[in-house]
This record gives C-alpha cells, structure tokens and sequence, in this order.
C-alpha cells in the first residue's frame, strides 16, 4: 500500500479514523471525508507529520451526491489518481418499526447507501485504471436483520446487494470489490444512534470495553484490501450469527429478539 492513494469517507473517529492510521503507517497516501472538517484537519496534519505522507481532508455530507462528486474531483486534482475508496460512513438507529419516524430510516439509506454508491459512481473510473479496490463497510445486520434497527439492517442489506451485483461487473476488468462486515465494535457510532422521532440516542447500550476495537478491526481491513478478498466477516459472535442463520433462520429470529430485549433501556417492554 506505500504510495498508494486511499479514500476513506466517515474518516473522523471510530473505524474510519483507525483505518487512516493504519493505511498511513503504512506509507498510503490518505484522503479524509466527513462533515466535520476542524476534526478532519487535525487528523490530516498529524499523520502527514508522524509517516511522511500526503493528506488531504474533505468536508463531505455522502448523503449529498455533489460533496461525493466534489471529494473525487479533489482527491483527483491533489494525487491524479485513486487506489482504494473505503466507504466507512454510516448512521445506526434503534427504535420498533411501529414508533419510526419514516424520516429516519431515509435518512440511514441516504447515507449508509445512496452515500456509497455516489462515491462509488464518482470514483469507478479512475479505480478501473487504477485497478484499484471498492470497499464496504458493512455489517453482520446486513446478513441478518436485526429487531429495532429496521431501517440500518435494510441499509446494510442494500449495501451488501449492490456490492455483490458490482463485484462480477468490474472484477474482469482489474477491479476489486471488498465487503467488510463487523461485528459489535467499539466506536462512536451507538453514541449517535437515531431513535423514533430521528434524534440521537446519547449513550450506548453495551459495553464497548468488551467489544474489538476500532484499531484491530482497522488492521484486519487493511490485511483483508492487501489480499484483494471478496467478504470479511469480524468477531466471534459474528460469525457465529451468519453461520447460525444459514442453517436455522427460524430460531435465529428468537434468538436475535431475546437477545436484543436484554440490553439496557431495551425498546422491547
């Protein structure tokens, strides 16, 4: 990955900012998107210092298809060139589907998958010649629907459908197509979690001290994009729940709602 260019969108904390340290460390060349471009700078001008890279931060709402264009654009005029797009950026939420504002759950599809496919759209060409890596961060709720994330589960099994229809279009053509499934990782993004009327939670639910970090998740991703591997699936309990809901999707619907009713505050009276 030395002097490779990577594009990495939810870059400012959590899994997208560990993915930037590790690519960095690694003599990538790194380009930062997210709203919150104070957060971004610092990042960038730090890693620019400690690995002798160039940076280059992005303010970019993905939900919005001009800020994906414009990230490109960017991105193209400071490296002519792109060699990874991580798409990292998401929103979760956690509310029964009967409570939902319908609001939220456009709000999770605008992001977690209209925002890949633009910057997919967006970068494609000079990842075809490039021959270049797609990524997806996805999640083990794109494999199995989760109860009370309605609207992130059909985010997430969106993602993982484009991903797979994009894989054979481009894969003769050089271009890798990477999905990326965690399981619970330590991150900000339960923090920021939407409930029903689409404000945020505020506070986790679970014990992120218990959960991998966003660092180890982090260093597997980059191992996995190094291989050009086609799926990844993290954590124990991860595979576990794929594996289990191939074979008994039934109990696996019981076992998901009983697990879910435990965790603090549960939505579930």
């Amino acid at each position: 990955m030395k002097d490779k260019v990577i594009i990495i969108t939810g870059a400012s904390s959590g899994i997208g900012e560990a993915l930037a340290q590790v690519f960095a460390a690694q003599g990538s060349h790194i380009v930062l998107a997210a709203r919150s471009i104070d957060k971004l700078k610092g990042t960038a001008a730090a890693l620019a210092s400690r690995y002798n890279i160039k940076t280059l931060a992005v303010a970019a709402d993905v939900s919005k298809q001009e800020d994906c264009k414009n990230l490109v654009a960017q991105t193209i005029v400071t490296f002519n060139r792109i060699d990874v797009l991580i798409n990292n950026a998401g929103i979760t939420m956690r509310a029964l589907f009967e409570d939902l504002e319908l609001e939220v759950i456009e709000r999770l599809m605008s992001v977690n998958f209209m925002g890949a496919v633009y910057c997919t759209r967006f970068a494609l060409p000079h990842l075809l010649h490039s021959q270049g890596s797609i990524v997806g961060i996805s999640s083990i709720a794109g494999y199995r629907g989760l109860p009370a994330r309605t609207g992130y589960s059909a985010s997430k099994f969106a993602l993982q459908g484009f991903l797979e229809a994009l894989r054979p279009e481009v894969m003769d053509r050089g271009v890798n197509v990477l999905t990326i499934c965690p399981g619970y990782t330590a991150s900000n993004i339960r923090k920021a979690a939407l409930v029903s009327d689409g404000s945020f939670q505020g506070e986790t639910p679970r014990k992120e001290e218990n959960m991998m970090s966003s660092e180890e998740c982090a260093t597997h991703i980059y191992r996995a994009v190094t291989k050009r591997k086609r799926t990844l699936i993290l954590t124990p309990i991860g595979k576990i729940t794929v594996f289990l809901n191939k074979l008994f999707p039934s109990i696996m619907d019981r076992m998901t709602l009983n697990f879910l009713k435990k965790e603090p505050d549960s939505p579930f009276k």
